[in-house]
């Protein structure tokens, strides 16, 4: 008996710390919207939502428009988004299909997890050596100014970036097809082509979706190497060449040296890029875990 409650005494121990660290995590994630939301508050009553629509921002006149980041994380976050596509589908059905198991699996799995796990001043850094020589040069060759950095040049190392978050993803879904149904299609007379392409795909596409999400929530906040990269201009760009800024990097760039209703501007424009990111992420883990589900149901 007294082992017995012993025993009981431990586990109601533990399950009290397992539940004040879920409750922490919940508490956090309030306590970071409160004081974004308090800090913000001058602004929001100063500006509204008009502060969305304001292409205008000039610190020495106290008029702030976020338009122009907005739109600059906007396009950013979907051109790294569609250059990374093609390179996360095809990298997730090479290690999930073709090489699951292997020396060659293995050292492209660990270069894909190193590649994730760069911090992203470094991949700053690399942008500045390579990538923006090459965008300059380019551009010479269009005609237009030949700046270097601006919003090609940090979508470039943004899908760089992203690639190996939802590679990543795409190869665990993809790994988890039921082998029954590619040997079904086989026997039927189907090419490994015909297999990926109507078997495989179709089957991992929410999970691949999911993936795709959670990669474009951490290309909107992608601060150190779009800061390097992007021109820093509060200018609404004129084209996918010019500089310009997102919302990460503006906050980066001026809040240590703003004041008053500049900074609550800046903390308003962080409230909205953390429910975006919020929200993005919300929506990557409910696509994951529906496609979990489908896969389980599946396989029973």
């Amino acid at each position: 008996m007294v082992m017995k409650s012993e025993k009981d005494t431990s586990e109601k121990r533990f399950k009290n710390i397992i539940l004040v660290s879920g409750l922490s995590v919940i508490i956090l994630l309030i306590a970071i919207f409160l004081t974004l939301l308090i800090a913000s508050i001058p602004a929001i009553k100063t500006f509204g939502l008009g502060f969305f629509i304001s292409k205008h921002w000039d610190p020495s006149l106290e008029k702030f428009g976020a338009l122009p980041f907005l739109y600059g994380t906007l396009i950013t976050s979907f051109l790294a988004l569609i250059i990374s596509i093609p390179f996360s589908i095809a990298i997730s059905i090479f290690l999930g299909e073709y090489f699951k198991d292997g020396l060659l699996s293995t050292f492209l799995r660990s270069s894909t997890e190193v590649l994730a796990g760069i911090p992203s001043v470094i991949y700053g850094l690399w942008g500045l050596f390579l990538l923006m020589p090459i965008t300059r040069y380019i551009q010479t060759l269009l005609g237009t100014t030949p700046y270097g950095v601006g919003i090609f040049t940090a979508s470039l190392i943004l899908s760089i970036m992203i690639i190996p978050f939802s590679a990543s993803i795409g190869r665990e879904v993809v790994s988890l097809i039921p082998a029954d149904l590619k040997e079904a299609a086989y026997s039927l007379g189907a090419t490994r082509f015909e297999v990926i392409k109507n078997v495989i795909i179709p089957y991992a596409r929410s999970g691949i979706i999911a993936g795709i999400l959670l990669a474009f929530g951490r290309a909107i906040g992608e601060t150190m190497a779009v800061t390097m990269l992007i021109g820093n201009s509060n200018f609404l760009p004129k084209s996918i060449f010019s500089p310009a800024n997102t919302m990460a990097s503006v906050i980066a760039n001026e809040f240590a040296e703003s004041t008053g209703i500049a900074a609550s501007s800046l903390v308003y424009i962080g409230l909205v890029l953390f429910l975006v990111t919020t929200l993005v992420n919300i929506a990557g883990t409910y696509v994951i875990k529906k496609i979990s589900l489908e896969a389980s149901k599946e396989v029973t």
